[in-house]
C-alpha cells in the first residue's frame, strides 16, 4: 500500500497541514448546522446506531473527500478526528447530559 498522507509525504510543509486542518474544522463546523441538536452522553458509545457515532463517521468520509478534491490534500484519520473534535468542541449543536447521567433540571 503506498503512503498518500500529505502529512507524511511533506513533514516540512506546517503551514500547508495547519490550513488543511483549519479549513476540515471550519468544514465540519458547518455541517453541524445541518443537523439537529445531537446529545453527546446518554447513549451507548460503542453503539455505532447511535446519532454522533453515525455522525462521526459519514462526515469524516465526506470531509476526507472535500479537502482531497478542494485543496488536493489527503489527510491523516488523526487529523481528520481532532479537526472533527476541535468543531464539536466549538459548536452549540451538542447537547450534553449531566455528568450524574440525570436529565438537566429547570431552575424556576
Amino acid at each position: 500500500m503506498a503512503i498518500r498522507y500529505t502529512l507524511w509525504l511533506e513533514p516540512e510543509a506546517t503551514e500547508r497541514h495547519q490550513a488543511a486542518e483549519a479549513a476540515l474544522e471550519t468544514w465540519f463546523f458547518e455541517r453541524f448546522a445541518d443537523y439537529p441538536h445531537i446529545r453527546l452522553f446518554g447513549a451507548d458509545p460503542y453503539d455505532y446506531d447511535a446519532p454522533f457515532n453515525r455522525l462521526y463517521d459519514v462526515l469524516i468520509s465526506r470531509a476526507a473527500e472535500y479537502i482531497e478534491r478542494e485543496q488536493a490534500y489527503v489527510p491523516t484519520p488523526e487529523q481528520l478526528s481532532r479537526a472533527f473534535y476541535r468543531a464539536v468542541g466549538r459548536s452549540t449543536k451538542f447537547v450534553r447530559d449531566n455528568p450524574d447521567g440525570n436529565p438537566p433540571r429547570d431552575s424556576t
